[in-house]
């Protein structure tokens, strides 16, 4: 059951290609146990509710792999240039809203 910080299919449609173009490039040891995706919302629901990393719900990734990525994600300056890009389609969506209303 997906949780109010999860991701829809619409929102994931927008943010995997970008998500894609800004991780670091990452040595293949083995393949992935866990998706982009699952590990991203694991990482909104923290975000989102405050609780300690421990504290994710058991049907998401382990909180260690959560924070990790999040960790790596964070100094990589992943988050940021995803939070630009989505304010910036924002704020272009809304210009665009506005012109066509006059």
């Amino acid at each position: 059951m997906p949780y109010s910080s999860s991701l829809s299919d619409q929102e994931w449609e927008i943010l995997e290609p970008l998500l894609l173009e800004f991780l670091p490039p990452k040595k293949r040891t083995r393949p992935p146990e866990w998706t982009k995706r699952e590990i991203l919302d694991g990482i909104l629901y923290q975000l989102k509710n405050g609780c300690n990393w421990e504290d994710l719900p058991k049907d998401l990734p382990p909180y260690s792999t959560v924070y990790w990525h999040y960790k790596q994600w964070r100094e990589a300056g992943v988050i940021e240039k995803l939070m630009n890009i989505l304010h910036g389609q924002v704020r272009e969506q809304v210009k665009k809203n506005r012109s066509g209303q006059r």
